[in-house]
């Protein structure tokens, strides 16, 4: 893993860098199946499950405030970059627009090629999350889940679910795609919860 574009630090960076992790300059891609390829007006994100049902196009997402925001994001397999930008929708925003059933606990984003993963409303209503487009002040690409994926920054980067076309609020948690085949429901990376036996 440690190489030409990997290096192990020093110390934890002020507490900035999970134990387990490496660092990297660049934006290593890793993805279930083949980038998905569609243009930005092409989008539509459904809300689903326990809240009152609703479409969002393209348009309408960027009609709303958008909010630029510096995070550190972290690789299931053990690599880590920091300072990476991010524009977009907060999550925060989006969750203010919709009626919610009192009973809603959880989230599943599912994706176009049949990715999903879950998260806790808890995890997800986090104003440091994001429906990003943006990367670096540029659109985001195909590879990295543009034009549109969630930026979950506190969890491991399999929780931040690339060209996301769904979020369904369920009463209690379910597992994705990862989550079914071993991955931990949660996956702190500070915690080091990346199987379902940590």
């Amino acid at each position: 893993m440690l190489g030409k574009f990997f290096k192990k630090p020093a110390d934890d960076m002020g507490g900035r860098v999970p134990p387990g992790q490496a660092l990297t300059t660049r934006f290593p891609v890793l993805t279930y199946g083949p980038a998905q390829h569609y243009a930005p007006e092409e989008v539509q994100l459904r809300v689903t499950g326990l809240a009152q049902p609703r479409t969002f196009g393209w348009d309408e997402l960027l009609a709303l405030p958008q909010t630029t925001l510096e995070c550190d994001i972290h690789c299931v397999t053990h690599w880590s970059k920091l300072g990476t930008t991010w524009t977009g929708v907060r999550v925060t925003d989006l969750l203010a627009l919709l009626d919610l059933d009192p009973r809603a606990t959880h989230v599943m984003q599912r994706s176009v090629g049949g990715y999903s993963t879950n998260l806790s409303l808890d995890d997800f209503a986090r104003p440091e999350n994001l429906l990003a487009h943006t990367f670096g002040g540029e659109p985001l690409t195909p590879e990295h889940g543009g034009p549109l994926r969630t930026v979950v920054p506190h969890l491991y980067f399999w929780k931040s679910a690339k060209w996301v076309t769904e979020l369904e609020f369920m009463a209690g948690d379910a597992p994705g795609f990862w989550e079914k085949n071993g991955y931990h429901m949660r996956g702190d990376p500070f915690k080091e919860q990346r199987y379902d036996d940590d």
